[in-house]
């Protein structure tokens, strides 16, 4: 993770700070580079894991964000669906399953190489404390579905919200300045090690403050199994039940100043937020299988981009939300780096 995210920063230390860049773009490429090494190993390569992200685009440009034949009940609505939509959505998730494919079937053929690595221990299904003896692989296509998820959970969201942490770092200087000393202290100038997270609680605490604010997916779809009640409220079995997180991060019972940009509220010591008010990887046993990897992953990007740059939104730039599968800025966050002396 260190190395790809150095990679990067070594990339944007050889342009000038004239230069612009979309830092929602760059998050994108490093956490795909990350998570792409990660789940398919280091002979993995980036055009590779370009491609995945490029599918995972293009399905969420073209995907019905609301089912009307399934959130009112009346499945004849299918019918009137867009199909040159739909096929859209279809070719974007045929490009993610051919290149994810592509890439199991070489593991499969070289099970020794990249033996570190999510996909072959899915393949060969070492992935528990037992050792071989009960291992339990699965198939091709089981293998690609757990990837598809792990790599939207340590890609996509983290990806969008380490780009709105550094629209808040650059509303807020005084908090960015507090990331940068607190790296510059842990760090003396070398590169961090996972040793090194628990020594980051600002800058982990930003990172979570701004996953309040910015959830990664603000709203969440569940279908009751059975006829239940919630707070007296009857809920009939099959319903579609909405949880969203926008609000419950934002909402006054919940929050002191909800509207404010305060990582202090994360800091060690202070009191943590309700688990089921504060839930950017979901809660229960739904609860995203990659938050830990997404922690680390965001805590350690954000530290050492700190560590070299200072990054500037452009004043001609104003920030918008789009919220498709997930929230991010719409057009993009166009910054610049500014190096650190």
């Amino acid at each position: 993770m260190v190395l790809s995210v150095n990679e990067l920063v070594q990339q944007w230390k050889q342009a000038t700070e004239s230069d612009e860049i979309d830092m929602l773009n760059e998050m994108a490429r490093l956490t795909a580079r990350v998570i792409g090494r990660s789940i398919f190993g280091d002979s993995t390569s980036d055009e590779e894991a370009a491609q995945v992200v490029q599918g995972f685009t293009e399905y969420q440009r073209h995907v019905e964000q609301l089912d009307l034949a399934d959130s009112l009940g009346l499945p004849f609505l299918r019918y009137f669906r867009n199909p040159l939509r739909t096929r859209k959505t279809q070719k974007a998730g045929e490009q993610v399953h051919k290149v994810i494919d592509e890439i199991i079937e070489r593991c499969s053929k070289n099970p020794d190489d990249d033996k570190f690595n999510l996909i072959s221990m899915f393949l060969t299904g070492n992935t528990g404390p037992l050792g071989k003896d009960h291992a339990c692989p699965l198939d091709s296509t089981a293998s690609r579905n757990e990837a598809i998820v792990m790599f939207m959970a340590g890609h996509e969201t983290t990806a969008n919200s380490l780009a709105w942490a550094w629209y808040l770092l650059d509303k807020y200087p005084e908090a960015m300045k507090k990331v940068q000393q607190e790296v510059d202290d842990v760090l003396e100038g070398r590169l961090p090690t996972l040793d090194d997270i628990d020594n980051f609680p600002y800058t982990r605490a930003v990172f979570e403050e701004s996953m309040r604010l910015y959830p990664p997916v603000p709203l969440l779809s569940r279908q009751a199994r059975h006829a239940d009640q919630v707070d007296g409220v009857s809920i009939e079995k099959d319903a579609i039940i909405l949880v969203v997180p926008w609000l419950l991060h934002r909402h006054e019972l919940f929050w002191d100043e909800p509207e404010a940009f305060k990582p202090e509220r994360f800091l060690p010591g202070a009191a943590r937020p309700d688990k089921f008010t504060y839930i950017p990887f979901s809660v229960g046993h739904r609860v995203c299988l990659g938050k830990r990897f997404g922690l680390v992953e965001g805590i350690t990007c954000l530290a050492m981009v700190a560590q070299s740059f200072t990054p500037r939104l452009l004043e001609s730039h104003s920030v918008e939300i789009e919220c498709r599968l997930t929230l991010r800025p719409k057009d993009g966050l166009p910054m610049k780096l500014v190096g650190r002396p």
